[in-house]
Formats: C-alpha cells, sequence, structure tokens
C-alpha cells in the first residue's frame, strides 16, 4: 500500500526515508525502552542536547527518566564486544525541551550508530550516510566537518589545557578571533602560533583544498594523526562521489569529555539551526566502561517543523457540497472516482469552512462546478 506525501509531515516522510536508506547499507534497527534510571543521564548531562530531563519515581523507589538521547541507552544495553561492529539505526521519541518550542516536547528522533571495531572506511560510510540522510531531507545541504584530535593537539602544543582548553575551544567554535589574540597574548604564545591558530578558526573550504592549506602548521603526534586521518577520509569520499556539499570547519566543536575523533554537523536550507550532529565518541564509550569505538549521529525531527516544502494553500483539492435532495450515490461515486485520480475529495452538507482547490455542487439538476482556483 503506498502513502500519499500529502498525509505525510516533514518529519513523518523523513522517518520512512531515512529508515529505508540506512537499511539498504546493512543497519539493523534497535529498539530501547522509554525510560532509563536517572543516574545514566545525570552523569551525562553535557553529553545531552538540554540539561532538562523528566523524571518520576518507580513503584520501587528508584528515580527514573523519560529518555531523552537515545545514543546513551543504546551503550548501555549494548554488549561490550571485542570483535566485530554493530550497525544499528533507531527511530524513537525522546523527551525534551525543543528549540522549536517552549517547554517538553515528545521529539521523533532518528539516526544511527556504528559501535565496535572501527578501520577508515566505517568511520566514512558514517560520514556519508550522514550527507545522504541531509539529502533525503534538502537537495540545498551542507555538511561541515571537524576533528577534535586536531584540536587538542593544537592546543596541547602550546601548553593550554583544562579550563584554559575549553575557553579557548569556545572562542574557536564561535569564530571569535580577536578573543583568541587577546586570550593568547596574555598567555604568552606566540605570534606564530597565535596566527596559526586564528588560520584553523577562519577556515571554511572544501574538504581536500582546506587541508592542503594547513598541511604547514601540522605539529605534535596528535595534530598529525588527526590530519592523516582526514585525508583518508577526504581520499575516500572522493571515491564515494560525496565531495560537492562537504566542508573541513574546525569551528564545529564539541565536548572533549565525550568525542575524541572526527566530529561534524549538517545544515539544510530553510532552517538556520544543525539538523544533523554526530561524530566518533570512544571517549563517552571508556567512560561508560565499554572499550571499543564508537561512531554515530543524530538528525533532530522536530526542526522539519520549520521547514516549508511547498505547502498548499489548500485543505483538500476538492469540495462537494450535496443537500437534501442530492442523489447520495452519486455523490459516492463522483468522490470514489476523483479520489482515484489523486485527489483529496471532501464531502459537505450544504456548505463549507474548509480551503478548496474546486468546489463542485451536486443537486438532483446535477453536477456543478461553482468554483475553481489555481
Amino acid at each position: 500500500m503506498s502513502i500519499s506525501d500529502k498525509v505525510l509531515k516533514n518529519d513523518e516522510k523523513a522517518i520512512f526515508k531515512l529508515r529505508e536508506l540506512y537499511s539498504k547499507y546493512g543497519y539493523s534497527r534497535y529498539k530501547v525502552s522509554k525510560f532509563e534510571e536517572y543516574d545514566l543521564y545525570a552523569g551525562n548531562k553535557s553529553f545531552l542536547i538540554s540539561e532538562n530531563i523528566l523524571t518520576f519515581t518507580d513503584t520501587d523507589g528508584k528515580l527514573m527518566a523519560l529518555k531523552p538521547d537515545v545514543t546513551l541507552s543504546i551503550i548501555k544495553n549494548l554488549g561490550d564486544s571485542a570483535k566485530g561492529t554493530h550497525k544499528l539505526y533507531y527511530n524513537e521519541n525522546v523527551y525534551r525541551t525543543s528549540a522549536a518550542s517552549d517547554g517538553f516536547r515528545e521529539i521523533m528522533q532518528t539516526g544511527l550508530e556504528c559501535i565496535g571495531e572501527l578501520d577508515i572506511y566505517a568511520v566514512c560510510e558514517v560520514i556519508m550516510l550522514a550527507r545522504k540522510s541531509l539529502g533525503v531531507i534538502s537537495e540545498n545541504n551542507i555538511l561541515d566537518i571537524s576533528h577534535m584530535g586536531f584540536l587538542m593537539g593544537l592546543m596541547e602544543n602550546v601548553g593550554i589545557e583544562g579550563k584554559d582548553a575549553d575557553f579557548l575551544l569556545d572562542c574557536i567554535g564561535h569564530k571569535n578571533i580577536p578573543a583568541i589574540k587577546a586570550f593568547c597574548a596574555e598567555r604568552g604564545v606566540s605570534e606564530s602560533d597565535t596566527e596559526d591558530m586564528c588560520a584553523v578558526t577562519a577556515l571554511y573550504a572544501p574538504l581536500s583544498e582546506a587541508l592542503a592549506s594547513i598541511r604547514d602548521i601540522v605539529k605534535g603526534e596528535k595534530m598529525r594523526a588527526a590530519y592523516d586521518e582526514l585525508c583518508a577520509v577526504a581520499s575516500l569520499i572522493e571515491n564515494f562521489g560525496e565531495t560537492e556539499s562537504i566542508r573541513l570547519d574546525f569551528s564545529t566543536v564539541n565536548d572533549m569529555n565525550y568525542y575524541n575523533g572526527i566530529i561534524f554537523k549538517g545544515f539544510v536550507n530553510g532552517i538556520p539551526d544543525g539538523i544533523l550532529s554526530g561524530g566518533r565518541y570512544d571517549s563517552l564509550m571508556q567512560k561508560m566502561g565499554k572499550h571499543t569505538g564508537a561512531i554515530g549521529f543524530a538528525v533532530y525531527l522536530d526542526l522539519l517543523d520549520r521547514l516549508e516544502t511547498g505547502k498548499s494553500r489548500y485543505d483538500v483539492d476538492t469540495v462537494l457540497l450535496y443537500d437534501d435532495e442530492s442523489d447520495i450515490r452519486l455523490v459516492a461515486e463522483l468522490a470514489d472516482k476523483l479520489r482515484s485520480e489523486g485527489k483529496t475529495v471532501r464531502t459537505e452538507y450544504k456548505s463549507t469552512k474548509v480551503r478548496y482547490g474546486e468546489l463542485v455542487s451536486v443537486t438532483k439538476e446535477g453536477v456543478k462546478t461553482l468554483e475553481a482556483n489555481d
């Protein structure tokens, strides 16, 4: 049975298309409980989009939470596999405050996780699926890529750590170059290192082009490892043919306590916020006692409420008006005929208040079009 796009909301259309996409790549659907013990989220609040959590007390006195995130639940319930990988996708309701409205909302979230032994191909496949996920939503999209290891290495090379590193990471995330210069001057960072840091912050270009432009500023083991990984990713992505809308942007940052490698954020035309976010989170796995790698992303479907996709000016294509003297069988036959042609049809007794493309009257004299709108 096919379902007309006319009866599906933007997020519902995306769910079906994304499920089809992930299934084609061998990802299995994963189901999690609606709630978890509150401690799971309390210890990882900075990993969550919103720190606000809906809680309740279970019958045994345990403090429980309606899940605000899916990734934490998957990690908690998935066994620590020494070999192989778990390739999973999910469509789950999460409960949190939304950027689109005040208060808590039940939000459908879609995403995928690749957990286990990760090589460069597995990492690139996830990045490619993130790019294709944006394409499902809109042809006009951009995927910005960064690397937490590169940024951490950049700061370590000039002796910046702890709270200073957090502050500087925030400045990089906001592309606040004046603040970076002032901070470096106060900390005695050399002019050359300061210029390198500002150049990395300002960088925004196609992946291969951007990597070529910063080749000479790579210093130290951590930066070199991150740079080499980004180069390998760029090479594979070119083979996938997915370079068109992928950019290197080191202002794409995330919490260093959870993310240690490549991270990315996706945007589509018409929505000012990032609609997709993800990356490699081995550090989170270790924090939760899992000794393996992990990379994944989530698509924030609640933001699709803001996306206009040629929404019709009308509630239905055709309204059929009838009265006490109308031939009811004729009304039913005409309605069925129009629906079989792909039109939406509403039957109304004598009058209507809905918006319509065409208004048709069915009386004892016959069928007459009263109004037709373009």
